[in-house]
């Protein structure tokens, strides 16, 4: 007794297919993130920056204790639309994907906790 085994290549969906072409893509992209100042922590004169979408939330957080002069040591809060605060080791581009307002993506920031 015998049985045929389809010798063909197993194939890949289309939409699987045109998912991972967009994720090759997106390493290149920069996003645009709009920085929103909460309670008394500073505002910043330009508020609007363009970040790499492979870059981690980390970089986000030094920079703009760097832009805002803070100290490693000085508090600083971050939230994604005012809603929770990311984890330091999220991917950009992936936050984006999921929480993007219009064309950016909006960080609040503060030197208290505002939430939580």
């Amino acid at each position: 007794m015998s049985t045929a085994v389809d010798a063909s290549p197993p194939t890949i969906p289309a939409a699987t297919l045109a998912v991972l072409d967009k994720s090759k893509i997106r390493k290149d992209v920069k996003i645009v993130v709009l920085f929103k100042s909460i309670g008394s922590a500073p505002i910043m004169k330009s508020n609007i920056f363009k970040i790499s979408s492979a870059n981690k939330f980390q970089t986000v957080t030094t920079f703009l204790r760097k832009q805002l002069g803070f100290k490693n040591t000085d508090p600083l809060f971050t939230y994604i639309n005012g809603a929770f605060a990311p984890t330091p080791d999220d991917i950009v581009g992936n936050l984006f994907d999921c929480y993007q307002t219009g064309d950016r993506l909006i960080v609040n920031y503060s030197n208290t906790q505002a939430w939580g």
